[in-house]
């Protein structure tokens, strides 16, 4: 395979910031970055999106819904999205009802999904299933779930569980999702080798805070 540049890497990036302590000046830094090498979006928390799409109008701009815990109602997620909508958001990392999840309450859970991608439309909808807290078979059923929704990327983790991405977890997602559905991981992304393993292994985003600090060397504020 051909090396990865710095470059290439960074474009897979959603640079994100989504500590709840986070400032306007620690966001501003973050959209600066993102500006300047070129990363896929920021990945924010939704109460600055209207501030970020009034100031930098071109940025890519990703945020969270139902995060981080996911058991919130479907009916509470939609407005949500209604309102990132309406503030500029472009991109939508969802996170699923575990609990249903342990309940084995699949259908819910696609039906939940395909309803938050009808209301996103044309943008992109990521459906996040912390595999940290899931048997395989749940992770299985998951991949099926996500595909049958029309949802356009499967993720592994929030990076508030027990742990984040895993080799393995992107592999299993690789043998189980359908052909329009992408790979994000996320969550413990900490080495210039992490990152390129993971797109090597079929991810087309990652989810980290530490890229361009790994990469060129410039200190970002992390989860």
């Amino acid at each position: 395979m051909v090396p990865m540049d710095d470059k290439y890497i960074l474009k897979h990036v959603d640079h994100t910031l989504l500590a709840a302590t986070s400032s306007w000046q620690e966001i501003k830094k973050l959209c600066d970055e993102a500006v300047l090498f070129g990363t896929a979006s920021v990945c924010v928390p939704p109460n600055y999106i209207k501030r970020i799409r009034k100031a930098y109008p071109a940025l890519n701009i990703c945020t969270v819904i139902g995060f981080p815990l996911g058991y919130y109602k479907k009916e509470v997620k939609l407005v949500e999205i209604k309102e990132a909508l309406k503030d500029g958001a472009d991109e939508f990392d969802m996170v699923v009802n575990i609990s249903d999840v342990k309940n084995g309450d699949f259908d819910s859970i696609e039906e939940e999904i395909r309803e938050l991608k009808q209301a996103v439309g044309t943008k992109i909808l990521k459906v996040i299933i912390e595999t940290c807290y899931l048997a395989e078979h749940e992770k299985v059923a998951l991949c099926k779930a996500v595909s049958a929704s029309g949802a356009d990327y499967i993720k592994t983790s929030t990076g508030f569980g027990t742990a984040g991405a895993t080799l393995d977890d992107v592999k299993l997602f690789s043998e189980n999702i359908g052909l329009h559905v992408m790979i994000k991981a996320a969550g413990g992304i900490r080495t210039r080798e992490d990152m390129v393993n993971f797109l090597e292994a079929g991810c087309s985003r990652l989810g980290t805070s530490s890229a361009i600090k790994i990469l060129t060397g410039v200190k970002s504020e992390g989860y």
